[in-house]
């Protein structure tokens, strides 16, 4: 077990499957406060993403939340201090926080939501920072943070990218609550649970988990930064250079080679049944 994931006070991390086809089930572990954020937590969650992005054990990430809620957004006694705090330490607060969503969301492993309860604030930043979002039909989401006076800064990137600007311009004005049938309408969900039974929304998750061991790890990973490299963008020929240079940068690896001879064989390939290498290109 590494440094970061050795004495955790806000988190508790199981390891689920083999090695190679590890899922790591990060769970916020404070649920007498909603799973609430203040420093300790946004500190012991952005180490430990970084850990399980690192260890070529793990496959995939979920992120959960024990009790009631998945996240009720930020802690208020945090949010309290922060008030009486100074700029600069306001700042760099701030700065803390953003660098968790910016970490979640440029992980090079696949991430997974499970959202059960209350998903506001910070909360739903976090769902919006992982790439598959999944949620019973009891979840609820909101970008409440113009009730207490201030804005949805830190998570903003990512729940716009969600859910469009359009939709943003309502609900980070209104901080209306977000039904699970309405965030999967606009995006923010990909799938909704029929049932609160924790074990459906397992299987849904489990079911997912299944398809993307099926892929090859560094192809996923290559697969993740190239929807963040032309996302957005316009069609130009630096954009049309830069696709065809990735697939032929990717044709000639091991993992691509290996993907194409298991396909042939009528065979699983190698990352299927083997702990893969770690990621030679960082991706």
């Amino acid at each position: 077990m590494t440094d970061a994931l050795s004495s955790l006070h806000t988190l508790r991390v199981e390891h689920r499957g083999e090695p190679g086809r590890a899922v790591a089930w990060v769970w916020m572990a404070k649920p007498a406060v909603h799973n609430a954020f203040d420093e300790t937590l946004i500190a012991e969650l952005t180490a430990t993403l970084l850990a399980l992005d690192a260890d070529p054990a793990v496959r995939v990430i979920v992120l959960a939340g024990e009790g009631k809620s998945f996240s009720a957004g930020a802690d208020l006694a945090w949010m309290q201090r922060q008030g009486a705090a100074s700029v600069d330490e306001n700042l760099a607060d701030a700065r803390r926080l953003a660098a968790l969503f910016r970490t979640l969301s440029t992980l090079a492993k696949p991430t997974i939501a499970r959202v059960h309860g209350a998903a506001l604030g910070g909360g739903m930043g976090l769902a919006a920072a992982c790439d598959i979002c999944v949620a019973t039909d009891r979840a609820v989401f909101a970008t409440s943070e113009v009730k207490f006076g201030i804005i949805p800064s830190a998570i903003s990137p990512y729940v716009i990218r969600a859910i469009g600007e359009r939709q943003a311009y309502r609900y980070f004005q209104t901080a209306e609550r977000i039904s699970a049938a309405r965030a999967r309408e606009i995006g923010l969900v990909h799938e909704v649970t029929g049932s609160a039974d924790p074990a459906a929304l397992d299987a849904q998750i489990q079911a997912i988990v299944e398809a993307l061991l099926t892929g090859g790890p560094n192809a996923q990973a290559a697969a993740t930064d190239l929807i963040r490299a032309v996302a957005n963008q316009p069609v130009t020929d630096a954009v049309v250079d830069d696709t065809a240079r990735r697939i032929a940068t990717l044709r000639s690896t091991p993992e691509a080679r290996e993907g194409l001879s298991a396909f042939l064989e009528k065979r699983p390939p190698a990352w299927m049944t083997s702990t893969p290498a770690p990621n030679p290109t960082g991706h």
